[in-house]
């Protein structure tokens, strides 16, 4: 009895401990028995499709991680040109793409890509704009560029996202050196920032007072961020980042929190040793959700469209490890069910929903595949 009464002294307090910070990690992802929907091969033959977009004439956009922007239309693939130089390295090369949100009136198209450009040798993540004319890109502008360059192959981020007062928003990984970037106002790398359109400084961005950060900064303390999204209706936004073997994590990001990697983490090292004993710290965020094991997230998207019965208001999640879509079931602002779609798929590295309403994911190796409800 003795026993029973101290299992239970410790296990109910850390229960409700759990549920009272919004822990999710002890939830299972169940594998699915939904049988109402196909998939269909839409854009075929790509072998890391890191982002897309779709045009007002409803061709798309595919930028290929080995440095390719591919124009989509009518069945035929056609390669643009006009790209900056993108270093291939390791983990980084051509990433994510956005449109502006006013883009029927501006053209304006926004990338993240690995650039070799400024001090130091190999490459750092940069941002650019610029505008599509026929099949060659012009009015090309660098708008951002993390310094100093790594050799490194590790963590480049990347994902872009604006948010309804149309500041422009994208994410940096620590580029492989967590003991200095992440925690650094000062440096960059680990980080969300948050620019104007045109890559002017918003004046109220949370550091823009010190005189030694970089003044883009919106958050900071983040591993590698490769899933970011607006909340359709609370307007905040939401990412997804990788921990290192487990430890991956949801956040809302707010301006100036400090997300605490890698004081804090539910993760540890790839050889299994621990980096922190701290899963909490003063001053930094917890998670919304997290996962252990690592699912290694990447693409993210809400549901808003009535195309799927059930699954309005969910959020999908690509898993590049398990190589299927995961669908997180939201109550109150939390994660309270997951479920495998479309499991061994492929390694799945975007998600986005369509101006049609239907679901579309970048499957590496495969191509662009739509998600398409039986009838």
């Amino acid at each position: 009895m003795k026993r029973v009464q101290l299992y239970l002294l410790f296990w109910i307090p850390l229960i409700l401990w759990c549920c009272k910070n919004g822990r999710s990690e002890a939830q299972a992802i169940v594998a699915s028995s939904n049988t109402n929907y196909t998939h269909e091969l839409i854009v075929d033959d790509l072998d890391i499709p890191w982002g897309f977009v779709f045009l007002p004439d409803g061709s798309m956009l595919i930028t290929e991680k080995a440095g390719e922007l591919i124009h989509f239309k009518n069945g035929i693939k056609t390669t643009i040109t006009g790209l900056p130089e993108v270093k291939v390295q390791g983990q980084g090369g051509l990433m994510d793409i956005e449109l502006h949100p006013d883009f029927e009136e501006n053209g304006w198209i926004y990338m993240t890509y690995a650039s070799p450009a400024g001090e130091g040798n190999g490459a750092n993540t940069a941002l650019m704009r610029c505008k599509l004319s026929g099949q060659t890109l012009k009015d090309v502008k660098v708008l951002y560029k993390a310094e100093p360059n790594s050799r490194r192959g590790q963590h480049f981020g990347s994902r872009i996202e604006f948010d309804n007062a149309g500041y422009l928003y994208f994410s940096i990984g620590d580029r492989g050196n967590r003991d200095i970037n992440p925690q650094s106002i000062e440096r960059d790398g680990g980080k969300v920032y948050r620019l104007y359109d045109d890559g002017r400084i918003p004046p109220d961005n949370p550091f823009v007072r010190d005189r030694n950060a970089k003044k883009a900064i919106f958050s900071y303390g983040h591993r590698n961020i490769q899933g970011m999204i607006k909340h359709p209706e609370t307007g905040a936004m939401w990412t997804h980042e990788h921990g290192p073997r487990g430890g991956d994590e949801i956040n809302i990001v707010e301006a100036g929190k400090n997300y605490g990697w890698p004081e804090i983490s539910y993760g540890i090292n790839y050889s299994g040793t621990k980096f922190t004993d701290h899963t909490a710290l003063p001053g930094m965020e917890q998670p919304l959700h997290y996962w252990t094991p690592s699912i290694a997230p990447s693409g993210m998207a809400f549901v808003t469209s009535d195309k799927y019965p059930g699954w309005q208001g969910d959020l999908m999640v690509g898993s590049l490890k398990f190589q299927y879509l995961n669908r997180c079931v939201i109550n109150d602002g939390k994660i309270i069910k997951e479920e495998k779609l479309l499991d061994g798929i492929g390694r799945l590295r975007s998600v986005k929903e369509g101006p049609d309403g239907y679901l579309y994911l970048g499957v590496e190796n495969l191509g662009i595949v739509k998600i398409i409800p039986k009838k």
